[in-house]
């Protein structure tokens, strides 16, 4: 005995047309899976834990922000060579760090934590991705960069 046709289970092709876009929507994401969220840190917690979209002073290269005089003269010197940076902002200030949100010009939002540490007369900082795995060496640049502004930014 056969099945009539009408009785056989089909799947319509707008079903099929649907599911696609969606199946390759959800495997796209997991190529840009967020990065591990860290709220504002202090000294010690600077370091990356995803080293492929971070640089970090407190893991040696590239080196810290030197400077002389207070840590009130550092801030200043901070906020001064960030305001070269026009897609620099600043999204919280405490006495000795800042966080700082740079925009890309894709339109990506990477996060720059600055501490100053009184002692030894250094600034350490994070910058990272907050998007993505990979920051294709962003990151690197943007604090070599940095580091040049700020070594040329007057103490006073």
């Amino acid at each position: 005995m056969s099945i009539p046709l009408q009785a056989r289970h089909q799947t319509p092709i707008s079903t099929i047309c649907c599911a696609a876009p969606l199946a390759l929507a959800l495997l796209l994401s997991a190529c840009a899976s967020a990065a591990p969220d860290a709220s504002i840190a202090l000294p010690d917690t600077l370091a990356c834990s995803l080293p492929s979209n971070c640089v970090s002073s407190l893991d040696g290269a590239p080196p810290p922000l030197l400077f002389a005089g207070t840590p009130a003269q550092a801030m200043e010197r901070l906020h001064k060579t960030l305001v070269s940076f026009p897609q620099a902002r600043i999204v919280r200030a405490e006495t000795l760090g800042l966080e700082v949100v740079f925009i890309t010009p894709a339109g990506f939002q990477d996060r720059v934590d600055f501490r100053i540490d009184p002692s030894q007369q250094r600034i350490d900082y994070r910058s990272r991705s907050t998007l993505g795995l990979y920051d294709f060496g962003k990151n690197s640049l943007r604090m070599a960069i940095f580091a040049a502004r700020f070594a040329t930014t007057p103490e006073r």
